[in-house]
């Protein structure tokens, strides 16, 4: 057996001192941890074997063409294959169950390396429970399901095994781990113009060359793992083996991610393992009659808010399901990573739910925690830097639990990232209650850095939540209606206008440049994408209208919306250049009310911010540490980002060596109103 290892609390105490009464607590985390740990050593061969269930479960197709289908469903009492491969006969091909409540069938060839199951022909489970009752289920490892909404909504299985002609051979290898995270927030589904469901090939084809142009090195994939409801936005899963075949192929998703490879582009999977849809028919609920097979049993076992169920992170088998999970898509499909989803609803037994995070202590440590949950976050996080170092996780938790992106070994649950989560909300409440005079400064400058010491945060204005219906784009909280009517260079730069275009751009370079180690964007909102996002369902007469992204009017050179997308392309790649997202946290020099003036230093760079609606400024003193000549190398106003040129690329200053707002030098700007500089030497 392996031994256990404990960690060293000083290298908790040395992060966060805060933390010394709370050792005990996220000691016996860790011990859980290893304990779980140490019994898949000792009775799984180790992370390498106990991730790979997929080699095992489901189907398995071996080079004779014999096919191995296994399934763990304790409670039944009978099983049959059943599908177009026996004209769905229930008795003539029974498996047989072991002692740990796996099943399991081998069928032989038809010819040598002929398989009996036909390629992406249907398969089912079907099983009597101890009741007598006939149920008939979704194989719940199965690689493909299909839907036919003429027939219903129900999806079917699929046996995947296409020939290896047709299997898709990946040419281009991992790219190294990004420095700093610039991650694409996309949708593959949104990804057309069109009045339609977009596809994975057409993604590879369109989308992935705009993503690269604009200089972001990470794509972060949503609603990939199959589900039923379109309009969930994927985080109402079925099938968790499946990539959603509402878009294509999994060969296209591979050819997808293998392209985006080939560009140097990071491909993160969003994955939903905070829990999964309630369907029964083409779910994993009550797959084998239980109400506690994947999930805890009763009101423990459902979300009252998602109306969902929960899974049970302190069964063996569920451990080895989804850490499997995990490990498919980094092998089947060559991700590079994962954004949690729903982690703060995992790591509370209230699930967040009528709950306000105040950031004291014991809410992190006390009764609330679902240590279970934690502790798989865990194992998640640990297995998957173990087998892949170059490996990336997200949290997405709006709790701000201590040490979530600290390596387990040092007492953290293993993280690479959290979503700064406060930070769109900061700015939708601001553009929704207040007026541009009363932007507060020194709050917009806390909330961009009250980020916890040793812990990278990924900063973004705002994403897919602020989106949906029910909420607007930043840019259509800035300009509304008038985009409708003012957003060609043919007609007048109205005030409206003028405003959304300008804090846009400052909005979106200070959250970049500011608010954390990694930045997100969502597809769209570089170029101010309007209106909302809103699925086809019953309640708009399933109109795509509102779930597809308009890149026309980005193309139209006539367009404004052109000037934001250059702008959001030119911070990517000054931000590649200079590296600040890998730099220490930057040094604010000034954040002035009634100014409106916000000022930092970061990675070498000065960053100058005037927020005032109506105010510019001359010879505007500015604190700088570095003695030396400063020139501008990126202004919102230069004309390609629709500003105004009052102030242009290469200017220089030099410094005075005076002592100005706690910096050594200082030297003297031209800022005008709503307008933003980076000076560089």
């Amino acid at each position: 057996m392996a031994a256990t290892s404990g960690f060293d609390p000083q290298s908790v105490l040395k992060l966060d001192g805060y933390l010394e009464p709370f050792v005990p607590a996220i000691a016996h985390r860790h011990e859980r941890f290893q304990k779980w740990k140490d019994t898949i050593d000792q009775y799984e061969g180790g992370y390498d074997k106990f991730t790979r269930g997929f080699e095992k479960m489901g189907f398995n197709v071996k080079v004779s063409g014999e096919v191995v289908y296994r399934e763990w469903a304790p409670s039944a009492t009978e099983a049959h294959l059943i599908g177009d491969f026996n004209q769905w006969n229930r008795l003539s091909h029974p498996l047989k169950k072991n002692d740990f409540g796996v099943w399991e069938i081998t069928l032989p060839p038809k010819a040598p390396g002929v398989c009996a199951i036909p390629h992406d022909s249907k398969v089912k489970l079907s099983m009597i429970t101890p009741a007598g009752a006939r149920i008939e289920r979704i194989p719940a490892w199965i690689k493909r399901v299909t839907q036919d909404l003429a027939f219903s909504p129900a999806y079917e299985g699929r046996f995947w095994n296409p020939s290896t002609s047709e299997t898709y051979q990946f040419k281009n290898s991992r790219p190294p781990q990004p420095r700093a995270i610039r991650i694409y927030e996309a949708h593959v589904g949104i990804s057309t113009a069109e009045h339609r469901v977009g596809t994975y090939k057409e993604f590879t084809k369109d989308t992935l060359p705009r993503i690269h142009a604009l200089g972001y090195n990470t794509i972060q994939l949503m609603a990939i793992l199959e589900h039923p409801y379109y309009a969930s936005f994927g985080y109402q899963v079925t099938s968790f083996f499946a990539a959603s075949s509402r878009y294509g192929t999994p060969e296209e998703l591979k050819e997808l991610v293998d392209t985006a490879h080939g560009m140097g582009i990071t491909v993160l999977l969003d994955v939903v393992h905070s829990h999964a849809c309630k369907n029964v028919l083409d779910g994993i609920n009550a797959f084998d009659g239980t109400d506690h097979q994947y999930f805890h049993e009763g009101s423990k076992g459902r979300h009252e808010l998602w109306d969902s169920r929960l899974f049970n992170y302190g069964s063996h088998e569920v451990l080895r399901f989804l850490l499997s999970n995990l490990r498919f898509y980094m092998e089947e499909y060559q991700f590079d990573g994962f954004r949690f989803d729903g982690v703060t609803s995992m790591m509370y037994v209230h699930h967040g739910i009528g709950t306000g995070f105040s950031g004291g202590y014991p809410e992190y440590f006390g009764s609330g925690v679902d240590e279970e949950a934690i502790v798989y976050l865990m194992l998640a996080n640990d297995a998957m830097h173990a087998l892949y170092p170059s490996v990336t996780t997200i949290a997405e938790d709006v709790s701000g639990m201590p040490l979530l992106c600290v390596p387990v070994s040092q007492g953290g649950i293993g993280f690479d990232y959290r979503l700064s989560m406060a930070i769109p909300d900061m700015w939708i409440k601001l553009l929704k209650h207040k007026t541009d005079d009363e932007w507060d400064m020194g709050n917009i400058v806390h909330t961009l850095t009250d980020r916890r010491h040793g812990e990278k945060s990924v900063a973004y204005a705002e994403s897919h939540d602020q989106a949906l219906v029910g909420d607007k784009t930043l840019a259509f909280w800035l300009m509304d209606k008038e985009m409708y009517t003012h957003m060609s260079d043919l007609t007048p730069m109205t005030p409206i206008i003028a405003r959304g275009l300008a804090l846009h751009k400052m909005i979106r370079l200070l959250v970049h440049s500011l608010g954390g180690e990694g930045y997100l964007n969502f597809e769209g909102n570089e170029f101010g994408h309007p209106e909302w996002l809103d699925f086809p369902r019953e309640g708009n007469n399933n109109s795509f209208q509102h779930a597809r992204r308009q890149w026309n009017i980005v193309d139209d050179q006539l367009l404004r919306y052109r000037y934001l997308n250059n702008f959001d392309a030119a911070i990517n790649h000054l931000e590649e250049e200079h590296k600040w997202l890998s730099a220490p946290q930057a040094f604010v020099s000034l954040k002035h009310g009634g100014d409106k003036m916000i000022t930092f230093e970061r990675s070498g760079l000065l960053f100058v911010f005037n927020f005032h609606p109506t105010k510019s400024f001359t010879d505007y003193r500015v604190g700088v540490d570095e003695a030396g000549e400063y020139r501008i190398i990126l202004t919102s106003d230069e004309k390609k980002f629709g500003g105004f040129e009052n102030v242009s690329c290469g200017g220089k200053f030099i410094t005075t060596p005076m002592e100005w707002n706690g910096r050594k030098n200082w030297l003297q700007v031209y800022i005008p109103s709503r307008t933003c500089l980076v000076l560089g030497k």
